[in-house]
């Protein structure tokens, strides 16, 4: 499937809601808790999602938009969140983390983006050359991959509890899939 603007739109808008449902009001054990050491728990990653919404996604398009390759993008800390949401509570978090992304696709249809736009490139630290399309792209696959891996940590937490049955739980089997 194509990237393709009004659909990634669509889920970038959605993630909070999911997010909000699954996560808010649960107890400490839940969202507090990770799979081990160097692993993040849920609020973590929504702290990480937060650190996205403010350095990442909109920052590099728009360096796209006025750069293009002659800039390259400022590396992104995935654990910069850690500084900036120590300190605040689970709702907080997901409070933070819905104004940040409402703004954002906000600024994202004020640009009144064209499908020649969406062929710009932009000069990644790691990657090279990237369009506009492949970050919009990452960012919407990047929202899923952080809702599997808050279901993978949760299920985490019953990994003895479910005895037997784990045999038939994928959510237990799965490592992670990022580097």
């Amino acid at each position: 499937m194509e990237q393709n603007l009004q659909d990634t739109i669509a889920l970038l808008t959605r993630t909070p809601a999911p997010l909000n449902a699954l996560l808010r009001g649960l107890p400490e054990t839940w969202t507090h808790r990770n799979e081990g050491e160097n692993t993040w728990s849920p609020c973590d990653i929504i702290g990480h999602l937060i650190h996205g919404e403010r350095t990442d996604w909109m920052p590099r398009a728009k360096t796209i938009l006025q750069f293009g390759e002659t800039q390259t993008f400022e590396p992104f800390d995935r654990t910069g969140f850690a500084s900036e949401s120590h300190n605040m509570s689970l709702s907080e978090l997901l409070d933070e983390f819905t104004r940040l992304r409402s703004e954002n696709l906000d600024q994202l249809s004020a640009l009144n983006l064209q499908p020649q736009d969406l062929e710009r490139r932009g000069q990644h630290p790691a990657l090279g050359a990237v369009t506009l399309s492949q970050l919009l792209a990452t960012w919407a696959a990047h929202d899923l991959t952080h809702l599997h891996q808050i279901s993978r940590v949760m299920a985490h937490q019953y990994r003895d509890s479910v005895g037997p049955w784990s045999k038939f739980l994928g959510v237990l089997k799965c490592n992670g899939h990022s580097s």
